[in-house]
């Protein structure tokens, strides 16, 4: 007895393999959620203002619950609890859109499912420093960590893609239920030692809230504000302009393919490129990239234009969270990265799903032009946040 005790204590896998496994499991079901689930609300007969709403309201939702849980996990020390509660409910609560096909029930089916979706990436990030805070650890190794999650979508995205062109948007939703329980399950195997050791006060919370931090999250809310067109009406746009859903796949697993790049090869690219340039560069290539999209039609030069994800997502994503993670503490990591994912993740795609879902219907792929001036905003309070007294 005593020998089966002990070895059901034993850790099944490292701390490093369980998050490289989460992150396959969580970027696998956004691999079919990002491209294709605004596509099926599409199709069972959502207009533009509807899909727009359903994303705003969803985006809120994580945005407030994931606060409060990040809040909760680091005043409790209770990370780990949390994020397992969490994922499980949120497998639980995604099998009720079987149930759901009208605007009504779909609103509020991601409603309850918002509340509990919220937390799961912040956590993981949070989970990701603290296995990159160690002795002998880099921060700067969190991309070949978060690299499995790209693998994850790239399969996914082009396997959907190729599905959609067979059968009917619908299926959607079970593979994403199917991808949510297996997650939920997954979620048991992060290793407890990952969660804070000791419970944050008012000044951990405070210290979030000098003008370099503000500044820093209102550039991240400006550049994921002007992807709300991107996300949002990307594959709506597609399949207007005339290209079958396996165009759209190959697109969003090309940006992924991009993306991959940077994220194995972070650490070494960032010895020689300062988070600080690279978050200023990401902005301006940003501005870039969907200009190009307002002036081209051509699947060239969509697919071309596709690999500035390499720059727009991956080194922006990786220089967030390591710059980030610099400005907190131990004490309240969890919530500094809840912080910063709620306000450009969540408010900043909030904001950017309303804008694009009130005028979508009207102005189109006109919309990447405002989605160019938004970022480039953001380029200059960026520049202004890096220059700031802490």
């Amino acid at each position: 007895m005593g020998f089966i005790q002990g070895h059901t204590k034993q850790r099944v896998l490292s701390p490093k393999t369980a998050l490289s496994t989460h992150y396959f499991l969580y970027f696998g079901i956004m691999g079919i959620f990002l491209p294709f689930f605004n596509l099926f609300c599409h199709h069972i007969g959502l207009t533009g203002l509807q899909i727009g709403a359903v994303n705003a309201a969803r985006t809120i939702v994580m945005v407030l619950f994931a606060v409060a849980w990040g809040a909760l996990a680091d005043r409790l020390a209770l990370r780990r609890p949390i994020f397992i509660t969490a994922s499980c409910l949120s497998a639980a609560s995604w099998s009720l859109f079987l149930f759901a096909d009208t605007f009504a029930a779909i609103f509020v089916v991601t409603l309850v499912y918002a509340a509990f979706f919220g937390p799961i990436i912040p956590f993981l990030e949070a989970f990701t420093m603290e296995a990159l805070s160690g002795k002998g650890e880099n921060p700067n190794r969190y991309g070949r960590i978060r690299a499995w999650g790209s693998f994850s979508f790239i399969a996914v995205v082009l396997a959907m893609g190729k599905t959609l062109d067979i059968f009917s948007s619908r299926i959607v939703i079970p593979f994403i239920l199917v991808g949510s329980v297996v997650m939920a399950l997954s979620s048991f195997a992060i290793p407890s030692s990952l969660s804070p050791r000791k419970r944050s006060t008012p000044a951990d919370f405070k210290s979030l809230l000098t003008p370099r931090v503000l500044l820093f999250l209102l550039a991240g809310f400006l550049m994921l504000a002007s992807h709300g067109t991107y996300y949002g009406f990307f594959s709506i746009h597609l399949e207007e302009l005339g290209y079958p859903p396996s165009f759209t796949a190959l697109t969003w697993g090309m940006a992924t393919l991009a993306e991959v790049g940077v994220m194995l090869w972070a650490a070494p690219l960032f010895k020689k490129l300062s988070t600080e340039k690279s978050l200023v560069i990401s902005f301006v290539v940003a501005s870039l990239r969907w200009l190009i999209l307002y002036f081209f039609t051509n699947r060239w030069v969509i697919l071309g234009s596709q690999l500035l994800h390499a720059v727009t997502y991956a080194l922006f994503h990786i220089a967030c969270i390591v710059h980030m993670d610099r400005l907190s503490t131990p004490a309240n990591r969890t919530l500094s990265q809840v912080i910063n994912n709620a306000v450009s993740y969540g408010l900043g795609l909030m904001a950017g799903f309303f804008i694009s879902g009130l005028f979508y219907q009207k102005m189109g792929g006109s919309l990447f032009l405002v989605s160019a001036l938004i970022s480039l905003m953001g380029a200059f309070v960026m520049a202004r946040a890096l220059v700031s007294p802490p």
